[in-house]
């Protein structure tokens, strides 16, 4: 009976301490979202998984400051990818249009994917300026790339993030970490099994 009752006692801490960490959550059709960290955090993968051998991969990125109250600023440089334990940067918009020409490509393949893995998540409590993006489409009409963005109340961040590939494969986990730009102990990161 003893036995039984710490097994009972453990199962209990057990439950909480996972309850207090919350950790990336699957929502299917390449969605994942994290919400525990200081910048709330969604990742459409969709096309990843779609494109995963291409030389460099697209992930849509939404991020939000955990509450009205805080403000955080984000640029270019507070975004990696943590694949097989090394730390992976964004190339440049320049970088990428030179050696990649499969921007509008990507886009249009993209809108084609279902999109109900992310629109379940917090995501829709949120507004995105729409003119904003890292990696905007090469088109007449498209907007100059930003290289910073400013998260506060319910004003998120939308923008596509490229990675040069490392040589992904099905079945493989990696990491989006996300830093405000002048203070590195506020982050948020999410995990992405590709599937």
């Amino acid at each position: 009976m003893k036995v039984l009752r710490v097994l009972l006692v453990l199962s209990l801490l057990g439950s909480l301490v996972t309850l207090g960490f919350a950790q990336t959550k699957d929502l299917g059709m390449g969605a994942f979202e994290n919400e525990s960290g200081q910048i709330r955090l969604a990742v459409d993968a969709a096309l990843a998984d779609e494109m995963i051998n291409s030389p460099y991969v697209m992930f849509i990125l939404y991020m939000a400051a955990p509450d009205e109250h805080h403000q955080i600023v984000i640029n270019r440089d507070s975004i990696v990818m943590i694949y097989k334990g090394q730390e992976y940067k964004m190339p440049s918009v320049s970088e990428l249009r030179k050696n990649y020409q499969g921007e509008i490509h990507d886009v249009d393949l993209y809108r084609h994917l279902g999109k109900e893995g992310i629109a379940s998540t917090w995501i829709r409590l949120y507004q995105f300026p729409p003119r904003s993006d890292f990696f905007p489409p090469l088109t007449m009409r498209a907007p100059v790339p930003v290289d910073e963005a400013t998260l506060q109340g319910f004003i998120g961040f939308r923008t596509k993030v490229y990675f040069k590939n490392p040589g992904f494969k099905k079945g493989d986990t990696l990491t989006i970490k996300v830093t405000a730009k002048n203070d590195p102990s506020v982050s948020g990161q999410v995990d992405v099994v590709l599937k």
